[in-house]
């Protein structure tokens, strides 16, 4: 995997304004024709203003913690605004991801080429999206997104009322468009939130949470959006799933109230649509469901776990070394499905999060607020390995 992360020129930025040219007769975007669909025609130079002001430059070689001795050659890779869920393509050259920068007031998806750095915006450029992902082969993109609820990106939870929350608004549901952001498809239309969206490698089956239930459940659907099936059934917070390596199994986070007052707290947010963040447990089923279990449960917020290609060790985010959730001070762990070994990877003291590797084992990417200008800002990070 070449990693030279070269400064984009402006003739790699001529095909690089892509949107949704349409989403279906059916599902329409309350505003009509998307309004920023017409750039598509507009000349070279115009096309090459627009992305411009989302471009930050190239990356950064930047020094890691000493006590980050798995983390080599480090290197940041934005640099403003808010930046996160980076995850690579399955041959391991682009990264997608979603930001907040420039003029955008809400999360859009961006696509970035690794080799020569070019940069992509690939969604609508209306109402807030998360949680975007590549298929194999590089063929289409899958993201969450509530354009078609509102071309206005959701209210944020008011945090004198609630505190710190996570909310999962209703008008997300999950596309899949060309690599440009064309040919946008309508996945979900089924009312409530839709989204953490990931794909198996094998191509087949697409894994995502869901509250049509009512609860934040795990199902699975092709990539068409054809065969739904219901993963989990238990009450309680399933999410943030990912496949392994075989595509036989899932890794995911998951909370099951205790029952009692924990119930009734817990029942109360998911009316509001919300979740207080909290303990959380890592576990893994087959890909259909079955063989549930547990293999790490340590009263921490234990959270987006990604198996690494060996099939027996998995990285992910906690703040396990500082449970107060108001400190938001996660780190990257590694541990075994079998619940041994436990690792840790990063030591900064603010957060680091969202932990994926490359396909062939030897990069990881995640997000974090080191180094950031502004407080809480969080970026890019992308360093080899050490086995």
């Amino acid at each position: 995997m070449k990693m030279s992360l070269r400064r984009a020129g402006r003739s790699s930025l001529l095909l690089a304004v892509a949107f949704a040219a349409s989403c279906g007769t059916s599902n329409e975007c309350p505003l009509g024709s998307c309004p920023l669909t017409d750039l598509h025609a507009k000349g070279d130079a115009e096309a090459s203003a627009f992305m411009a002001r989302y471009d930050q430059g190239p990356a950064r070689a930047i020094e890691t913690h000493p006590k980050e001795t798995r983390l080599r050659d480090l290197r940041q890779l934005t640099f403003a605004g808010q930046n996160a869920e980076a995850y690579f393509s399955f041959e391991g050259d682009q990264l997608i991801f979603q930001s907040t920068r420039a003029d955008l007031v809400a999360d859009q998806i961006f696509t970035m080429d690794l080799a020569a750095g070019g940069l992509r915006l690939v969604s609508t450029g209306l109402g807030k999206t998360t949680c975007g992902y590549f298929l194999p082969g590089g063929r289409r993109i899958l993201y969450a997104s509530t354009h078609l609820d509102s071309p206005v990106p959701p209210a944020a939870p008011d945090p004198q009322k609630y505190g710190y929350v996570w909310k999962f608004n209703d008008g997300f549901d999950i596309f899949s468009a060309a690599p440009d952001g064309r040919d946008l498809r309508r996945l979900t239309s089924t009312p409530g939130y839709d989204a953490e969206c990931t794909v198996s490698p094998d191509g087949k089956w697409i894994v995502f949470t869901s509250m049509r239930s009512g609860d934040l459940e795990l199902w699975k659907m092709r990539t068409d959006g054809s065969d739904l099936t219901q993963l989990t059934h238990e009450l309680g917070y399933d999410g943030g799933a990912f496949f392994t390596p075989d595509s036989r199994r899932i890794v995911y986070r998951g909370l099951t109230p205790a029952g009692g007052e924990q119930e009734a707290a817990y029942r109360e947010m998911m009316q509001l649509g919300m979740w207080r963040p909290g303990p959380l447990e890592l576990r893994i089923m087959d890909a259909d469901g079955a063989n549930k279990r547990t293999f790490l449960a340590n009263g921490a917020s234990n959270w987006a776990p990604f198996m690494l290609p060996d099939g027996e060790r998995v990285i992910f985010s906690s703040n396990l070394h500082d449970t107060d959730p108001k400190n938001r001070n996660f780190d990257l762990y590694m541990i075994r499905v079998d619940g041994s070994g436990l690792e840790r990877i990063t030591w900064d003291e603010q957060f680091d999060g969202f932990p994926m590797v490359s396909p062939d084992g030897k990069f990881l990417v995640w997000a974090a607020n080191r180094h950031g200008v502004r407080p809480r800002e969080t970026n890019l990070f992308l360093a080899e390995l050490a086995d």
